[in-house]
């Protein structure tokens, strides 16, 4: 049974594609409801999802049970080898970084630059921000810049808007491009023109971003007196976001940009400063005695009793420096703090808190950017690699032979690229950062504990999502669902990055957002003449706006600040900025699309699949 053909039907119901197509989206609908009304777990929401979608595919769409249990199985396997395989070694760096002390000399190093806390904002929440999200993303960076942003005297609530509000422009490159590499293989596309497409479309928002975190801090007055550095570091970090993506490597994206811009404002404040110096005051509270919109104040600042304790600590917990919050993933984050005594870092020690993201652009120059190490990758199943791609194998997934209506096989292949696997990479640069930081290989393994241990839930989140995008895939549903959106013709363009951010809005995630509606994108795109690569591209730029209200990252910024149950007044306070952001990331595709912009659209290297 597992060995004959399952070939797609897209009208599956009455050969109606309009009926066929409110049975294919229940999957989702179950998934957006149980997720964004019931607030269930997002583990148990995915597994409820996935259920239906095998029900779907088989009660609907009349595919062999075996067949859709083992797409689903497909799309698990890959979300581990390659997706959690990256966020696991990634978390696990952060880790070693927390577990020596070097964390806290990084973000003294950060808060050094400048007192005037509108530029801590763009420094801490967006540059360095951007480089959490790049090595681990998922929520991470939301936690650990609103707890940096409290330890420096920001308001809880404006800490945790401002974390939400920078979390967006680097999102679709995080945890060192897993969004882009899921897409990819969602959809057949070359990761390197999807990687320059985004590199297209994110840069451009990123330059509105700095300016929109100043504007939170201290509103119009804000803008009149730090628009240079917001300016330049916006600059700085559209452009090498743009050359790395486009020129460099996909995956270090985020983390060159994020220190360029970081190196620009370092550079701009040794000559420039504001007429006034900005610290949050007692003044212009909200109901919850947090400021509002800050005032003005001299150099240091001020407090109410209601942010952390003198110790660093957390609204309501014992003041030791550590913040223990969940997100969706579970995850444990702990930042501690030293406010209450200034203290001096050596250069040692400065050098080793930035030592591992050294180690990790190394290592992932070297493996990418050298042609004796980096090799040729096999291109099909059978097929041998050169240097580190000499290990890699592509097989044909056991048991699964799916054709298109049209008759042709569907690929159903798996890459196992052991060596040249991001996450493997990461794992290597994690081993040079214990030497580096001179961490045991037994506090080491404990740490590597610790963090799967924190990710278990995460991982089984994200191996449910691709198990079900999968199934939705591989039976057709996807398909339906894309000859369905394809009926808005050329207007499909601006709708397009509108799918990415809901679903990011609803699943929390770029990769999961990805997964799910990466292969409609390019069915849609397919049917409406549009460039696929353009419209894949456009799901996860369009997703990124999503992130900074989804339930799952508006809880980590809740619990980070202390204020646990209270998301809705953090909703209330970035929706706006949202949509203003979706918007305008809906006019740039679809001009995109049209010939004034048209220009921008990456040519295609390499014959596509579906």
């Amino acid at each position: 049974m597992l060995l004959a053909n399952y070939q797609q039907d897209y009208r599956p119901l009455g050969d109606s594609l309009g009926l066929s197509s409110l049975v294919a989206i229940l999957p989702l609908l179950v998934l957006f409801v149980l997720l964004g009304v019931l607030k269930m777990k997002a583990w148990l929401a995915s597994l409820i999802s996935l259920v239906v979608a095998v029900v779907i595919a088989t009660g609907a769409y009349s595919m062999p049970l075996g067949d859709a249990l083992n797409s689903g199985l497909l799309g698990a396997a890959f979300g581990f080898f390659p997706i959690m395989w990256i966020v696991i070694n990634a978390i696990w760096v952060y880790n070693l970084t927390v577990e020596t002390g070097h964390f806290d000399v990084l973000r003294r190093s950060f808060a050094s630059i400048s007192d005037d806390q509108r530029v801590q904002a763009i420094i801490i929440a967006f540059c360095f921000g951007a480089l959490m999200e790049a090595l681990a993303g998922f929520g991470t960076p939301v936690a650990i810049c609103s707890v940096m942003l409290i330890a420096l005297g920001f308001r809880p609530l404006k800490a945790a808007s401002v974390a939400l509000v920078a979390n967006t422009a680097p999102v679709a490159f995080g945890a060192i491009a897993v969004p882009i590499t899921t897409l990819s293989g969602i959809t057949g596309l070359p990761v390197d023109d999807l990687g320059a497409m985004v590199g297209r479309q994110t840069p451009v928002l990123a330059l509105f971003v700095p300016l929109a975190l100043v504007f939170i801090v201290d509103g119009r007055r804000g803008l009149r007196q730090t628009w240079q550095p917001a300016v330049l570091c916006g600059v700085v970090f559209a452009v090498f976001q743009y050359l790395s993506s486009n020129f460099w490597s996909v995956p270090l994206a985020d983390i060159i940009a994020a220190l360029a811009a970081a190196l620009a404002l370092l550079l701009l404040t040794r000559v420039w400063h504001a007429s006034e110096t900005y610290t949050e005051t007692d003044t212009d509270t909200d109901g919850f005695g947090n400021a509002a919109d800050g005032g003005r104040g001299a150099a240091g600042r001020t407090g109410d009793g209601t942010g952390p304790d003198s110790r660093g600590g957390l609204p309501g917990g014992s003041g030791d420096g550590q913040y223990s919050g969940s997100s969706d993933s579970d995850l444990l984050t702990r930042v501690s703090s030293d406010t209450e005594r200034p203290t001096r870092d050596s250069p040692l020690d400065i050098f080793k808190a930035y030592a591992p993201y050294l180690a990790i652009i190394v290592v992932f120059v070297l493996a990418t950017r050298v042609p004796a190490i980096t090799g040729k990758a096999p291109a099909k199943a059978g097929d041998t690699g050169t240097g580190i791609e000499s290990v890699t194998h592509i097989v044909n997934w056991p048991g699964l032979h799916i054709t298109n209506a049209g008759g042709d096989p569907v690929a159903t292949t798996f890459k196992l690229n052991y060596l040249s696997a991001a996450g493997t990479l990461l794992l290597i640069a994690g081993v040079l950062s214990m030497l580096l930081l001179q961490v045991g290989v037994r506090r080491s393994l404990c740490a590597y504990g610790r963090t799967l241990d924190q990710l278990k839930f995460a991982i089984l989140t994200v191996m449910l999502v691709l198990g079900l995008g999968y199934i939705m895939n591989e039976s057709g549903q996807t398909t339906t669902l894309g000859l369905w959106v394809a009926g808005a013709g050329g207007a499909f363009a601006f709708l397009s990055p509108i799918l990415g951010w809901l679903g990011v809005a609803v699943t929390g995630s770029d990769t999961s957002s990805n997964s799910l509606f990466g292969a409609l994108q390019i069915t849609a795109a397919h049917q409406a003449g549009l460039s696929p690569t353009l419209m894949a591209a456009a799901n996860s730029s369009g997703g990124v706006l999503g992130k900074m209200i989804s339930p799952q990252n508006l809880a980590i910024a809740a619990a980070a600040v202390g204020f646990e149950g209270r998301e809705g007044i953090l909703f209330r306070r970035v929706i706006v900025w949202s949509l203003v952001f979706l918007a305008f990331m809906c006019v740039l595709v679809y001009l995109q699309s049209t010939p004034i912009l048209d220009w921008m659209v990456v040519t295609p290297h390499a014959t596509t699949g579906g």
